[in-house]
């Protein structure tokens, strides 16, 4: 007789993953949210958008990419939700908006109840460091696609914020500065690349422990993404901060070139900051060249934010505030030839 356990999918066991999240979802609730878990759709209540003069919705989709591999690999959980919603949530931040509330999805091989919870404990503890309520999500089994301990994670959010607050490049002008902020590692992007130089090339183990990092590679590694979401709209409320970037997949040029008008140019100076040892571990270790290394990876800056040059010192206090390091990497000025639009990184790390 065919059942659909046989098939490799069990109710029982979702049903026991749902009730060991239930007090992590809870704490990760907002005054707005309505209902609780288990319906099919997540209700928020809207009429919080009054407070707002002309409330313009913002939403943002990601994963975690293949930084599961390592959760995976080292069998611990509850941190890479932190890296889903650093992922999302941070997005949203970047043009102003406050992250409302947020949903995940959750695809395995097997459900095994007690790693769905620790998968959405952080996901929740997460949220509650970006100040969005976790809403709802879905936990699926898929037997025969992926293995049983095999898993990935996605999610998306929805914000809110003043059609006249939106930040962005037509407010960016020469005379500019550009505030950094660090980020707290590799985030969660380019993992492909390093596993690939650390782990199938070089066979370094997650459970080496590498004196220059002062600890293993495998902490190292899942060491879960800052969220810069509270800090960041603290700066959009009490500075006259003109726009942010989220440096994910990418770099940090081209990320920054994506909220830069035609008419301006922007100069890092990278010895602003030292570059952290896990990115020179990657590069020495695989000979990644410098330009790979950048497109690729952050490179230790997380968020950086475009400022008056008159309020860039009041921002660096404040993200301190934060406990967030920050500090001023480079300029805004009109375009040069060749360069509208573009990021110009120069000198060496300090």
């Amino acid at each position: 007789m065919s059942t659909y356990e046989a098939a490799g999918v069990s109710i029982e066991a979702g049903d026991k993953a749902v009730e060991l999240m239930k007090v992590w979802i809870e704490k990760a609730r907002r005054p707005e949210m309505m209902g609780g878990i288990g319906g099919f759709a997540g209700l928020f209540d809207a009429s919080a958008l009054k407070a707002y003069d002309h409330p313009v919705l913002a939403t943002s989709t990601d994963g975690v990419g293949t930084k599961v591999a390592i959760a995976q690999a080292l069998d611990k959980h509850d941190t890479i939700g932190f890296d889903l919603v650093g992922m999302v949530v941070d997005d949203l931040v970047v043009c102003g908006a406050e992250p409302l509330f947020m949903t995940d999805y959750i695809a395995t091989g097997k459900v095994i109840p007690e790693r769905i919870a620790a998968i959405v404990q952080g996901i929740a503890e997460a949220c509650v460091e970006a100040g969005c309520a976790l809403s709802g999500g879905e936990t699926a089994e898929h037997p025969g696609l992926l293995a049983a301990d095999e898993y990935d994670v996605a999610g998306a959010a929805t914000g809110v914020v003043d059609k006249d607050k939106i930040l962005g490049a037509p407010l960016v002008k020469p005379g500019d500065v550009v505030v950094a902020m660090a980020s707290s590692g590799l985030h969660s992007n380019g993992y492909s690349l390093v596993r690939h130089v650390l782990l199938n090339t070089a066979k370094r183990s997650l459970t080496e422990h590498v004196d220059d990092l002062g600890r293993t590679l495998g902490e190292e590694l899942l060491e879960p993404t800052r969220i810069y979401a509270k800090a960041c709209l603290d700066l959009a409320r009490r500075t006259g901060v003109h726009a942010m970037s989220h440096i994910t997949g990418g770099g940090l040029a081209s990320n920054l070139e994506r909220v830069l008008p035609e008419d301006v140019t922007v100069t890092l100076d990278r010895s602003t900051w030292a570059l952290p040892p896990i990115f020179s571990l990657v590069a020495e270790t695989g000979n990644v060249q410098r330009a790979d290394l950048e497109q690729t990876l952050n490179c230790g800056v997380g968020m950086v934010a475009l400022v008056p040059a008159d309020e860039a010192d009041a921002a660096v206090r404040l993200l301190a505030e934060h406990d967030l390091p920050a500090w001023v990497a480079g300029e805004v000025s009109a375009a040069v030839d060749g360069a509208a639009g573009a990021v110009r990184l120069v000198g060496d790390h300090a």
